[in-house]
């Protein structure tokens, strides 16, 4: 199950009155249970699966994938630059402390598998890695900034 079909499952348990859905597929077990407040709690079962939070508006859902869904999102634009985008909500950070090396800068090389940054969700800090090769041209975030699901993040030149 991918973030966009969890995605959907948070928006109908927020259009309906339903407490509490409970969804196994491929290994993976997605609960997402509707609190008197507005909050929704989406927990995939696997003791490797990292936990990642999905926070629209308002609510917050920790959401659990696979790795292999955790990694970046890169499409080409117009302009021959890749981007970098957000694969989950959270907080975007450069360096992994104060004082710290930062992760990558502009004309920075990139290689696939190496992290560019770091998105923290609910106390947990996710390393995000580049899936291409190429040079930073352009980091579209500020150091401590919120992100968006899908929300470009670094413009790569593939060449």
């Amino acid at each position: 199950m991918d973030i966009k079909q969890i995605q959907e499952l948070v928006k109908l348990i927020n259009k309906t009155n339903i407490g509490e859905i409970t969804i196994e597929e491929e290994g993976v077990k997605i609960t997402v249970k509707q609190k008197k407040d507005p909050v929704q709690n989406i927990i995939a079962g696997g003791s490797s699966a990292p936990v990642y939070a999905a926070q629209p508006a308002q609510q917050s859902a920790p959401v659990s994938t696979p790795p292999a869904a955790a990694k970046t999102t890169a499409e080409p634009k117009a302009d021959n630059l890749v981007t970098i985008k957000s694969p989950m909500i959270g907080t975007f950070y450069r360096q992994a402390g104060p004082g710290k090396p930062i992760f990558a800068t502009v004309g920075d090389e990139v290689t696939p598998g190496k992290v560019v940054c770091i998105i923290e969700a609910m106390k947990l800090f996710n390393e995000i890695e580049s899936e291409i090769k190429g040079k930073i041209v352009k980091v579209l975030v500020e150091d401590a900034s919120p992100v968006e699901y899908d929300q470009p993040l670094f413009l790569v030149d593939p060449s």
